[in-house]
């Protein structure tokens, strides 16, 4: 069998767990034998879009298969352009309603394989639970158009206590989008009257740039805020993994990546002649695991002794 041809289209460079989707598919290649191509949308739905009808178009540059993270919708007539251009079409950590259609007409290998994003909000719910008893918690959420945001939320409004109040504000993934999310949020008088918690982010890379809106604060003002419980997801290892040991965070969930998975479930497909599996779905891991996490007035030294973890850190001040 010749070397399979993969195009990787993913979200954008300035994200952490966008930069291990990469990693993990220029591995998984390495490993098969396929040749692969990583490209980028910047955070732009209608780009993603161009870049991936322009490899369709174009009969030299054509791969074999795309593997798309997209930016907002399932792109539905952009999947069956590629599909009945004989080009495979994945999808990572989205499940997109067209997939038994595109798999009916068998023109291509059509699939998704993503990560249980439901229950990732049921672990943040459930996290919440572990750090705060009551009152108002702070949720950074992705982009309005991804499928991923609506399952985390639904997730976590599923498993928070009923006396905890979720107040949300948006980001795009990038930790500059939830330091100005949270800015502006506190730059409203009604975030005043509220005494936030914690802050649940959708990914780890907002909730430390929520951290960093607070730089902005008087030194009294910062006070408030400093035994607030910071969360995310994704949980690379060297970012959000780390933000935990360090105290940054008090809690992330690791989010398998997706991409090298989906590299070699396409390829062994290709070798046995068969059909990838319509969906393959990956389980989340809480980080650390939930019963050793702890309300914050009563985390100390003592608990983190041994465990490899630390108690939250001060923010950082000018």
């Amino acid at each position: 069998m010749d070397a399979l041809n993969l195009v990787v289209a993913l979200i954008t460079r300035e994200n952490d767990y966008q930069a291990e989707q990469a990693a993990s598919a220029i591995s998984a290649a390495a490993r098969v034998g396929a040749k692969l191509q990583v490209i980028y949308a910047d955070n732009d739905a209608v780009n993603q879009t161009q870049q991936i009808v322009k490899l369709i178009q174009d009969p030299i540059r054509r791969p074999t298969a795309i593997l798309v993270e997209p930016v907002g919708t399932g792109m539905i007539q952009v999947a069956k352009a590629a599909v009945a251009a004989g080009i495979g079409w994945g999808v990572l950590n989205r499940e997109p309603e067209d997939l038994s259609e595109l798999r009916r007409e068998r023109r291509a290998p059509a699939f998704c394989v993503t990560v249980d994003q439901e229950e990732v909000g049921r672990i943040q719910g459930r996290q919440m639970a572990a750090l705060v008893r009551e009152g108002n918690v702070l949720q950074i959420e992705g982009p309005s158009n991804s499928s991923v945001v609506t399952l985390r939320t639904k997730g976590l409004l599923a498993t928070k206590p009923p006396q905890i109040t979720v107040k949300s504000v948006r980001g795009d993934w990038t930790e500059r989008s939830g330091q100005l999310a949270v800015k502006s949020w506190l730059s409203l008088s009604t975030s005043r009257q509220l005494r936030v918690q914690a802050v649940i982010s959708q990914n780890d890379a907002m909730a430390m740039g929520a951290r960093k809106a607070l730089l902005d604060l008087t030194e009294k003002d910062r006070e408030v805020w400093q035994d607030v419980p910071f969360t995310g997801c994704d949980g690379v290892t060297r970012t959000g993994q780390d933000w935990v040991r360090r105290g940054l965070l008090s809690a992330t969930v690791i989010t398998p990546a997706t991409a090298g998975t989906a590299v070699e479930v396409l390829v062994q497909a290709a070798r046995d002649g068969s059909e990838p599996p319509q969906r393959t779905q990956i389980s989340p891991i809480s980080f650390p695991p939930i019963r050793e996490l702890t309300p914050k007035s009563r985390w100390t030294e003592e608990h983190s002794e041994g465990t490899g973890l630390h108690a939250p850190a001060p923010l950082l001040k000018h």
